[in-house]
Parts: C-alpha cells; sequence; structure tokens
C-alpha cells in the first residue's frame, strides 16, 4: 500500500465506528440480492456476491472520515480502488479491473454524492428522476417514463441520501418535518417526503436542468415552439411587458421563462422570489431570494409573499417570482402595476383563461377583502401576456397559447388568442402534428411596441407565422 493512502485508509476501524461516522454500513437486503444496482455497469453482478458484501464493508471499515473529506473526488477514487485491490487480494477475492472500479465508483458516490443517484443525475438524456422506495425508481427520458434498475440497500439508506440533499442548502426532513423543498448544486429541484406519510418508503422527486441553458433557438429545434412565436415573445420580453407562464406540472414552464429572461436588458436589476432556487438568469445584476421554511420551534418562517414585499423595497427594475401559489400573487399584481413592468411568474393552469381564474382564486387568499370585480381589473391592468405551455401525449412540451389580455366588459376578462395550437395528426411514430392559428387583431399594448420602436417588428413576426 503506497504512503498516500496511509492517512485515509492506513488504521483498521471497528464497523460500529464506520457506522457512526458514514452512515449505514453496505449490506443487500433480499430485494437487492435478487436485483443489482445499475450503477455498477456490466459487471453490476459482482455487487450481490457475498464475498463482495464483505469486501464492501471491510473498506468501509479502513476508512477515516475526515481524511476521506479532505481528498478530491478523483484521487479518493484512486485510492479506495486500492484499497480494494489490497483487501480483495487479503481475503483471496477475485475481481476484475472493472469490477474493482465499479465497486470504488459505488463507495465514493455513497461517501460524497448520493449514492445511486449519481449515475442517473450525470445522465444528460434524463429529464426527472422519482424514488419511491428503496426498490423502486423511474425516471423520464423523451417524455417517456420508464423504471430503471437502480436499489438503495434500505430505508435508512435512502433516508441518509435524503437528509443529504436537505442539508445541502441548510433544510432539515426527518419525522418532525417530513416533507422538504430542496435543490441541488446544479439548480435541480427536488421534493422529499418520508414515512409516515410516505407509507412506501422515502420518496424523492428530482426535476433535473440541462447544464446548458435552454434559449429559444433549441426551443425551435425541439418542435416547442415556431420562429415566429419566439420572435413575439422576445418582443415582449424586450418592451418590458408582464408575462405569466401557465401550464401542468413537468411542462416546461420553468425552461420558458429561462428563456425569455435572456432578452432582459443586462443593464436591469432583477429581483427573484424563489421557494427552491432554480431559474438560471444569465444576467450580470440579479440579487436571488429564497423562501425559508419555519424552524423545529416553529418559528423563523420566511414566505413568498414575505420575500415580495421585502423585493419591492430593493430598487428592482423587475421582480420575477419562480411560481405563483399563494397570498403572494395580491403583492405580485402591485409590483406590475407599481413601475415593475416586465416583471414574470409562472402559474400552474390548464388553459390561459383558467391561469386568470387562479390568480384571482390567490388574491383572495390574501383577505384583502376586494371584489371579485375589483381583482379582475387588478389582473387586466398588471398581466399583458400569457404564455401556456403543455407536455402533450407524445411526450413533447409545446406552446399551446400565447394570449393577450385584451380588457374587461363587466364581469368578463377578454382574451385574444394572438397564437393557438391546434392538433392536426399524428405521424407512424406518435409524433403529434398541428398548426397555429393566428390572430392579428390589433394589440391593447400597441403603445408600448411603438415607445420601443418594435411595432412594426411584432406586426412582421404575426405576419411570417
Amino acid at each position: 500500500m503506497s504512503d498516500g493512502i496511509l492517512p485515509v485508509f492506513g488504521r483498521r476501524r471497528s464497523s460500529e465506528s464506520s457506522d457512526a461516522t458514514l452512515g449505514q454500513p453496505f449490506s443487500l437486503g433480499p430485494a437487492q440480492q435478487t436485483a443489482a444496482p445499475s450503477h455498477m455497469g456490466t459487471d453490476s453482478a459482482v455487487a450481490v456476491r457475498p464475498e463482495v458484501v464483505e469486501l464492501r464493508a471491510l473498506c468501509l471499515a479502513r476508512m477515516d472520515a475526515a481524511a476521506v473529506a479532505s481528498l478530491h473526488p478523483d484521487r479518493l477514487l484512486i485510492e479506495v480502488e486500492r484499497l480494494i485491490s489490497d483487501i480483495a487480494t487479503e481475503k483471496r477475492v477475485q475481481l476484475n479491473a472493472r469490477e474493482q472500479r465499479a465497486l470504488a465508483t459505488e463507495l465514493v458516490d455513497d461517501m460524497l454524492g448520493l449514492g445511486p443517484l449519481e449515475p442517473l443525475l450525470m445522465d444528460e438524456s434524463i429529464n426527472d428522476i422519482m424514488v419511491n422506495g428503496p426498490n423502486a425508481t423511474f425516471v423520464e427520458r423523451g417524455g417517456k417514463l420508464v423504471q430503471v434498475p437502480v436499489r438503495f440497500r434500505d430505508w435508512n439508506h435512502l433516508t441518509n441520501i435524503c437528509q443529504r440533499i436537505a442539508a445541502s442548502v441548510g433544510r432539515r426532513v426527518d419525522e418532525a418535518s417530513p416533507m422538504c423543498d430542496a435543490r441541488l448544486k446544479d439548480g435541480s429541484r427536488v421534493n422529499i417526503i418520508l414515512p409516515p406519510l410516505a407509507i412506501d418508503g422515502p420518496s424523492i422527486s428530482i426535476r433535473k436542468f440541462s447544464k446548458k441553458p435552454i434559449d429559444f433557438e433549441k426551443l425551435i429545434a425541439y418542435g416547442s415552439l415556431t420562429p415566429a412565436i419566439a420572435r413575439v415573445l422576445e418582443i415582449a420580453a424586450r418592451c418590458r411587458l408582464n408575462i405569466i407562464v401557465s401550464g401542468g406540472t413537468g411542462s416546461g414552464k420553468t425552461t420558458m421563462m429561462n428563456a425569455l429572461s435572456r432578452f432582459i436588458d443586462p443593464a436591469e436589476r432583477i429581483v427573484t422570489v424563489e421557494d427552491a432556487a432554480e431559474l438560471q438568469l444569465q444576467q450580470p445584476h440579479v440579487v436571488r431570494l429564497e423562501t425559508r421554511p419555519p424552524s423545529l420551534e416553529g418559528k423563523g418562517e420566511v414566505t413568498a409573499r414575505d420575500l415580495v414585499r421585502n423585493a419591492l423595497r430593493m430598487r428592482p427594475d423587475r421582480i420575477i417570482i419562480g411560481e405563483t401559489r399563494g397570498a403572494e400573487a395580491f403583492d405580485m399584481l402591485q409590483a406590475m402595476n407599481t413601475g415593475h413592468d416586465g416583471s414574470m411568474s409562472t402559474i400552474h393552469a390548464n388553459n390561459t383563461r383558467d391561469a386568470l381564474s387562479r390568480i384571482e382564486n390567490m388574491v383572495q387568499m390574501s383577505s384583502m377583502g376586494l371584489t371579485a370585480r375589483a381583482i379582475r381589473q387588478q389582473v387586466v391592468a398588471a398581466v399583458n401576456i400569457i404564455v401556456q405551455v403543455e407536455r402533450q401525449r407524445d411526450g413533447g412540451r409545446r406552446v399551446t397559447q400565447v394570449t393577450e389580455i385584451a380588457g374587461i366588459e363587466g364581469e368578463t376578462q377578454l382574451l385574444n388568442d394572438i397564437f393557438k395550437f391546434e392538433v392536426t395528426g399524428e405521424t407512424a411514430t406518435g409524433k403529434l402534428t398541428g398548426r397555429y392559428e393566428v390572430s392579428r387583431i390589433r394589440s391593447t399594448f400597441i403603445e408600448r411596441l411603438q415607445y420601443f420602436g418594435l411595432d412594426r417588428a411584432w406586426m412582421n413576426a404575426l405576419d411570417e407565422a
């Protein structure tokens, strides 16, 4: 054994000591003995051999947690692989080079990363990861859900990973507080729910975000929208129109808002408000605010509404709310109506008219005592455009409506669908085909377009649709 490995693995420790420092011991339960973890590669069968289970435990027993934490992951992988080779020789366990590397990778992922989730997080073809207990993991690829043969050792192993995710962003998840919204280092959004609320074991839902920012050019290539729609939305962002992006869960609302934000002037000051920070703005002058759950004593909670109110005092040019889901809707409308033009938010809704109804309902949650007509007038005055995105049955995410809030007549808000997607058929491969109906009615915010000198560009985009 080389000198470089001695500080980390040079002294033998009891298995009880390693368990206390590094989490639960490496052992395979009955379910795992019939299905090996997929992250072991083509030689994953090595993971279920009894001698390898013992080898894994011996490796942990010889590790010094403090020294492990001080090593770079690449260096640690080399040292762990060397240790596995030494112990395998000592115990006369037959392992080839690929099996040694696979076992070393598994150990390092468990110590420094998220265990069996690491290969899934590195796979750029995966959009969502859903863990339903230690023995059932699903991913979304190309808009379709598929099960993958990833296994955790037991409930404790999965719970440790949940707690590691929450602790990395200063939050906690345990029996006293079994639900948590968090984020990973790359900005991916995570929701965790533990037993007893999750009956079949800890559940993790991870919404991954592309490591490369997605712009309108890529969305056009994916078939999510047309060049004409992209140009109209670009003009809307540049003209500081207030925009709501609506859609269902996983429809691409945050991706659309990230793409829209790329057209904000770099000289503008932007304040973002989110439950779990996931927006990827490219501007240099951005202040990111994140809500905080209550402490164990039930104190210290900071809500989205508190942050929106505070953002108004921070001299923002635009306020971007990651998702409006409660009483903060009233403060969002106030911001849009008080000189913070160009503000944006997302909202869950099935279509653009439902989005207006949801905003109205959420404003009523603020207990401001406003009448329904007063709220609708506020919405009409504040919101200019609603962009509806949808994940359709072929797995594709598309812009299905771009709707202008044209005014109010009596108790009814007037809407003008600038673009509306109509499904016309389906290809032999199951891909939906369709076309956009275009409205060329004179816009109610034509004066804003003229002020920015983009009215002609707006009409040209509609003519090209």
